[in-house]
């Protein structure tokens, strides 16, 4: 079977595809033949070793597709279903993974493979952000970094359901146009607006309760100065490079901030957390609440040009690999 694999960290050019042997699912265990592999930036901190992992290695967490054998003790799948999985092990960049059958979920009928390879870390990562991190309640005016990316574009129809005013920070035109698209009530430029001016500027001077934040070094500084009294920064993703440290002193000034830098795998550690973050998501996209936008998909074989896109924020939406 065909895999992506690292034998060292780095940028795109150390992604390899290669021939590994066909896998066997063992107890409690499913062999998943990937129809949709989602592309998410965790996927560029572990090829970069920003978050170490064990060389060589794969890479990717994210996929679905139909099951075709199961593991001694399996009774949540049998062969045939759809399952979808976004919390591991590494390796999702292959024709087949397998995984624990407690870690997949079964999308609804209906829901293809490709819209639940899209959909199920960004929005599951969107839900504890927005229902669970900082709980949003109807008329709070939120920012969202990178408002027409991945998890940008599903938090900001999210939002919007929840009842929120939504700021998001866009790096183009065209981006701005997309977020607008998406719900966002206001949109600024981040390269070419102070984006913490512009800020206060919508909310009459007061900032705002919570900011999303997935883009780390660039936009800390301002996140930071875009906030309300006692509000909260979510810093949940270094896209542009891991956020600076602070010194807790720092919170106080700014008016008794809070921050926290919560990861979705201590929100769906248990199967029953999982099953219900993920129920939720497939909740209000079947209610039209929520749209995923597949904006560019990429054969298997260019893992390479996919990261690159991406790390280039040449992308909208969701990015999907294709075996």
């Amino acid at each position: 079977m065909r895999a992506i694999r690292i034998s060292r960290t780095g940028g795109p050019e150390v992604l390899e595809t290669v021939e590994i042997e066909p896998l066997r699912p063992g107890p409690g265990e499913i062999l998943v033949r990937n129809q949709a592999i989602g592309l998410n930036f965790i996927d560029t901190y572990h090829r970069t070793g920003l978050y170490p992992v064990k060389l060589p290695s794969g890479l990717g967490m994210e996929g679905a597709g139909e099951v075709v054998e199961v593991g001694e003790g399996v009774t949540r799948f049998q062969a045939g279903d759809l399952a979808a999985y976004a919390s591991g092990p590494i390796g999702a960049y292959a024709e087949f993974h397998v995984v624990k059958a407690e870690r997949a979920v079964k999308p609804p009928a209906g829901l293809t493979a490709q819209v639940a390879a899209a959909a199920l870390l960004k929005g599951m990562t969107a839900e504890f952000l927005l229902r669970r991190c900082f709980p949003v309640q109807p008329g709070q005016t939120i920012l969202v970094h990178a408002a027409a990316g991945g998890v940008g574009s599903i938090l900001v129809q999210w939002a919007k359901a929840l009842g929120a005013v939504v700021i998001g920070t866009v790096g183009s035109a065209d981006k701005a146009a997309r977020a607008h698209e998406l719900g966002a009530d206001h949109t600024i430029l981040y390269r070419d607006q102070d984006v913490s001016v512009e800020v206060r500027r919508i909310t009459d001077g007061v900032g705002v309760p919570i900011v999303y934040d997935s883009v780390g070094a660039a936009t800390f500084e301002a996140s930071l100065k875009s906030l309300a009294r006692r509000g909260m920064l979510v810093s949940y993703g270094n896209a542009s490079g891991p956020a600076p440290a602070i010194l807790p002193a720092r919170l106080s000034q700014l008016g008794s901030v809070f921050l926290t830098r919560p990861t979705l795998f201590d929100y769906v550690a248990t199967t029953e957390d999982l099953d219900a973050s993920a129920s939720a998501l497939f909740d209000v996209i079947a209610k039209g609440q929520v749209r995923i936008d597949i904006g560019q998909t990429f054969p298997l074989a260019e893992a390479r040009a996919a990261h690159e896109a991406m790390e280039g924020r040449e992308t909208v939406g969701a990015s999907l690999l294709i075996p």
